[in-house]
């Protein structure tokens, strides 16, 4: 009996000594980290937003009939007064030898007849009758030269093709459109501001917008904010001008905007991130912060107000405090992390 008594102690003790060796080399726990500093988020707030071109042109031919040839990509760059596309100008060219032909042949009987009107043989409503037929002739000749100049479609502005819309061989009808011509020598973010915050922007609000697709960042221009809010979301349209002299920026490129706006936070106050504040089973909230010697403490804090995802940190942290704001879950008071 002694003898089992002491070999189940043994077997104990092996086990709790295995289980504080785990305990002392488990792996630090990964978490993200931030540094409390002054003016963390200098009362920015940052918006999701679309890139929209200044204008677009939809450029149509004026007359139906079949388009014979496109002379045009989507994306290509193309300058005013340059062929886009051309119709089947068959009938068109038809019709303008006619005309001319009526045109000579009234040229030729006002001629004729003129030179009895001029001797008195002609009476006048005869003579005035011969008038209105050249009259007509021109007329009639002039619309068929345009017939024809319509045949082909040219640029109307300078910019890029957007969309084409009707390809060789199919037949366009007239004001429907060919191609669109988009102008993103300037563009504009499109964002949708909720409606609390609409207040406190205004036209020369500033702006930085950074745009993931092509790794630029950009400053803003003036501010054109929308009257009517959306029913469902209560949000306001609002577009920011941007310069795109090189032509980086196109339509529909997602950008991130970060409005800087006049609050009251002051600048130099401590921002967090809110999703970083946790909530004890009191009330109370509380931050993990993270010691020199890679430690995790739950520190209980006192905040203030928000600005976008941030808020302000009225005590319980100091400047040059590390944070973590990602993978905290995982922690609890004196975890190992390695970040």
């Amino acid at each position: 009996m002694r003898k089992s008594i002491l070999m189940l102690l043994g077997v104990m003790l092996i086990c709790s000594c295995t289980s504080k060796k785990e305990q002392e080399t488990k792996a630090p726990t990964r978490v993200k980290t931030q540094v409390v500093s002054p003016g963390m988020v200098d009362n920015a707030q940052t918006y999701v937003g679309i890139v929209e071109e200044r204008e677009a042109t939809a450029v149509s031919f004026t007359g139906m009939g079949v388009v014979k040839r496109m002379l045009v990509n989507e994306g290509q760059t193309v300058s005013k007064g340059q062929l886009i596309a051309e119709m089947d100008d068959t009938q068109a060219r038809n019709l303008l030898t006619g005309a001319e032909a009526q045109m000579t042949q009234a040229n030729d009987a006002l001629a004729r007849y003129k030179m009895l009107h001029d001797n008195g043989s002609l009476p006048e409503v005869q003579w005035v009758e011969i008038q209105s037929k050249v009259a007509q002739a021109k007329s009639q000749l002039e619309v068929s030269k345009k017939n024809l100049a319509d045949c082909r479609l040219t640029a109307p502005v300078s910019g890029i093709i957007g969309k084409k819309l009707i390809g060789t061989g199919e037949t366009a009808l007239p004001s429907q459109a060919v191609v669109s011509i988009l102008d993103i020598s300037t563009v504009k973010v499109k964002v949708a501001v909720p409606e609390a915050e609409i207040g406190g922007l205004n036209a020369t609000t500033p702006t930085n917008i950074s745009v993931e697709a092509i790794n630029g960042s950009f400053q803003g221009g003036r501010i054109e904010k929308g009257v009517q809010a959306d029913a469902l979301t209560h949000t306001y349209d609002i577009r920011i001008n941007v310069a795109n002299g090189d032509r980086k920026l196109l339509p529909g490129m997602v950008a991130s905007v970060r409005f800087v706006s006049d609050g009251s936070q002051a600048i130099g106050s401590k921002m967090v991130p809110i999703t970083a504040v946790q909530k004890k089973s009191d009330g109370s909230l509380f931050v993990w912060t993270v010691d020199k010697d890679s430690t995790a403490h739950r520190t209980t804090v006192t905040i203030g107000q928000t600005q976008g995802n941030y808020v302000s940190v009225i005590d319980g942290l100091s400047i040059g405090d590390r944070i973590a704001t990602e993978g905290y879950q995982k922690l609890s008071e004196g975890t190992k992390v390695v970040f």
